[in-house]
């Protein structure tokens, strides 16, 4: 009995190569505002993807102060410096940084 059903093709193998890897699926021109749930009633707001002219430990100080919470920077090997706050903050990230002078269009924000 010969199975001929069974052998492994990989559909996209071609297709792959017809695509740049510049582009294709790119979110590093983003901010990426992101609420991520602990336990309970408890979250993190997490932030990544700031551009290199913004100090991450100035807006860390910055955003403690003004929302009144704590955080943290984390180093990440994929996504760099990433600023974790406790709780929901994530409009008034988005304000803040608006405000700063970065358009609204380069802020994307996830959750819930």
């Amino acid at each position: 009995m010969n199975v001929g059903n069974l052998t492994t093709i990989d559909p996209f193998a071609d297709e792959a190569q017809n695509f740049d890897n510049e582009d294709v699926g790119s979110q590093q021109n983003y901010i990426h505002v992101r609420i991520q749930q602990r336990n309970g009633r408890k979250s993190l707001t997490t932030l990544q993807g700031l551009p290199k002219e913004y100090s991450s430990r100035k807006l860390l100080k910055a955003f403690k102060k003004e929302f009144a919470c704590n955080g943290t920077l984390i180093e990440d090997e994929e996504a760099g410096m990433v600023i974790q706050l406790q709780g929901d903050q994530r409009v008034k990230i988005k304000h803040f940084l608006m405000e700063e002078g970065i358009p609204e269009k380069d802020i994307q924000l996830h959750g819930f």
